[in-house]
C-alpha cells in the first residue's frame, strides 16, 4: 500500500503504516547523526527544536553556507545501526514518529516503536543525488558547532520512495528476511554439498 504523510506525523496515521508499505514525507524533515543524539543524551542538552511528531533522518548532509543561508550540495542517508540506543530515547522522551536510514535498527528501537507509535523507513543506499532533488529547502541548522552533523530542519516534498521496515506492531523487514535467509541454508547447504 501506498501512503502520502505530511507533517506533522501523528501516531493515527503512524499506526496505519505496515512494513512493506511505500511511503512519501512532505512537510518537515529534521537530519541528525551521532554527534546530535550525543549530545541530546550522553550529554544531557535538550534539543533547541520541538521533535514531537517529527520524522528524524540519519545524515550528515554536504551544504554550503552562503551568508546566512545554507545551500545543499548533496544529501544522503547513513547507516542507522551504530546509532540505535538513541532510537528509544528519541522516540520515547521526544516524541519522534518516524525515523529514516539505512540498515534498520534493532530490538530496543522495535519495541518503543511498538509502545510510542512510531516507524522505521528505509532508503535505498545510494540515493542521494534524488533525495537532495526532494529537499526543497534547508529551513535551520541548530547547533551550527557540529556541522556536518547538527540537526538540520529541511522542508521537502513527495520525499522517498521510503519503504517502511519497521511498524508499530512489531514487525521488523530486516529480522524477517534473516529469518527466512536462515531458513533456506540448510537446502542450500545440501545443493552445493557442502556438510
Amino acid at each position: 500500500m501506498e501512503h502520502i504523510l505530511t507533517s506533522p506525523f501523528r501516531e493515527p496515521d503512524v499506526r496505519k503504516l505496515k512494513v512493506n508499505d511505500t511511503v512519501f514525507l512532505n512537510g518537515t524533515l529534521f537530519g541528525i547523526r551521532d554527534a546530535t543524539q550525543i549530545r541530546i543524551f550522553d550529554e544531557k542538552q535538550t534539543p533547541p527544536v520541538d521533535l514531537t511528531d517529527s520524522a528524524c533522518i540519519h545524515t550528515a548532509p554536504s551544504l554550503k553556507k552562503v551568508g546566512k543561508r545554507w545551500e545543499k550540495i548533496s544529501i544522503g542517508t547513513t547507516t542507522s545501526t551504530r546509532m540505535d540506543r538513541f532510537s528509544p530515547g528519541l522516540i520515547r522522551d521526544y516524541g519522534v514518529r518516524i525515523i529514516i536510514g539505512k540498515s534498520g535498527l534493532l530490538e530496543g528501537s522495535r519495541r518503543a516503536m511498538q509502545e510510542y507509535g512510531a516507524c522505521y523507513l528505509a532508503i535505498v543506499g545510494g540515493a542521494a543525488a534524488l533525495e537532495t532533488t526532494q529537499i526543497e529547502e534547508i529551513e535551520a541548522v541548530y547547533w551550527e558547532d557540529l556541522h556536518p552533523e547538527a540537526i538540520y530542519q529541511f522542508r521537502i516534498k513527495a520525499f522517498g520512495p521510503l519503504i517502511v521496515a519497521m511498524d508499530s506492531f512489531g514487525n521488523h523487514l530486516y529480522f524477517d528476511v534473516k529469518k527466512r535467509a536462515k531458513e533456506r541454508l540448510p537446502d542450500l547447504y545440501r545443493q552445493l554439498g557442502v556438510g
